[in-house]
């Protein structure tokens, strides 16, 4: 008899077709509350479940009391409570390799947007402000040659400093929790503590997970330790940056500027002054939000729950250390 999941996301025909070869699947429209209690039945016996969003702790565990193996198509799990899994045997994998590329792109684009007001500087002409050579109060600043400094060496953060250093010869600086020996390698990137590296980058770029440890790391004082020059980039998680520090920060110019992907709570409220403030790049959390990548997110996740089934946890999984856990159905 195959495993029952749930799915509560909508996949591609062909992504779908591959799920219902391995699983019984029952697909929902979401894991709010109302849909959580519509199909109590469902996730009570449901043995997996697979999608995006949703908040994974003891309540919501208690409601699938036969979950083997949660599938997340994110490359981010801070929405899981991950002692809670492990205590339950359960098996958390995830989508991180997937995105890369395009997550490094999207920080690309906004080290250069923010650089040269290109939102900003759009708008003015579609609103018929260009009437005769540019002055001064349109310029905005070089990227080429300036140093990047990266908060988080994975994955991205290697991507990122791919771009940077070897297509706008940017020295790299980076700090993390241990020393990368390839980034240093390829890219004669510098480790540097936290404060160090907010003080001497002109661009900061934040691309880390949510978790204790990170929550409001760049706060007031680390803004402060920032060049009056420099631009503030996040795309890892809104928490990991105090926003009404920010926000501070940005309005009393100790900063020049901020490119935001993410956000404290998203959406973003529509009375923000992130929305008004005119050197801020805002998007709506689109990191990964291209076609090729979202299809490869939601493959990877299918592939990731039906290798989880077969035992097969050697990537894409969060807590590997429970995937030998009695009664749990994997080989």
């Amino acid at each position: 008899m195959k495993p029952a999941v749930v799915l509560y996301k909508p996949l591609a025909d062909d992504l779908r077709q591959r799920l219902d070869a391995h699983f019984e699947v029952t697909e929902i429209e979401g894991l709010d509350e109302e849909h959580v209690k519509k199909y109590a039945s469902v996730l009570e016996k449901a043995q997996g479940i697979i999608g995006s969003g949703g908040k994974f702790d003891q309540k919501m565990l208690d409601r699938l009391p036969q979950l083997k193996v949660a599938s997340t198509i994110s490359a981010g799990y801070d929405k899981y409570d991950v002692d809670a899994l492990n205590a339950r045997g359960i098996l958390l994998m995830h989508t991180p390799s997937a995105l890369t590329e395009t997550v490094a792109d999207l920080l690309m684009g906004l080290v250069l947007s923010t650089a040269r007001r290109l939102p900003e500087l759009a708008e003015r002409t579609k609103a018929g402000e260009w009437r005769e050579n540019v002055t001064a109060d349109w310029f905005g600043t070089d990227v080429h040659h300036k140093t990047l400094g990266v908060v988080g060496m994975g994955r991205i953060g290697m991507a990122l400093a791919q771009r940077a250093h070897l297509g706008f010869s940017m020295p790299i600086l980076y700090n993390a929790r241990r020393r990368h020996a390839e980034a240093e390698q390829r890219f004669d990137a510098t480790y540097c503590d936290l404060d160090s590296l907010m003080a001497a980058a002109d661009f900061v770029c934040i691309i880390l997970p949510l978790t204790d440890e990170t929550h409001h790391l760049i706060n007031r004082e680390r803004l402060a330790k920032m060049k009056a020059s420099a631009i503030l980039i996040n795309a890892g998680r809104g928490p990991v940056v105090d926003e009404a520090a920010l926000i501070h920060a940005l309005e009393n110019h100790v900063i020049s500027a901020a490119g935001l992907d993410v956000f404290e709570r998203e959406p973003l409220a529509a009375d923000s002054p992130l929305l008004r403030l005119p050197n801020v790049v805002a998007l709506p959390h689109i990191g990964s939000a291209t076609h090729e990548t979202r299809y490869a997110m939601d493959a990877t996740g299918v592939d990731n729950l039906i290798a989880a089934f077969n035992g097969q946890v050697q990537e894409n999984c969060v807590n590997p250390q429970v995937a030998n856990a009695a009664g749990t159905g994997r080989s």
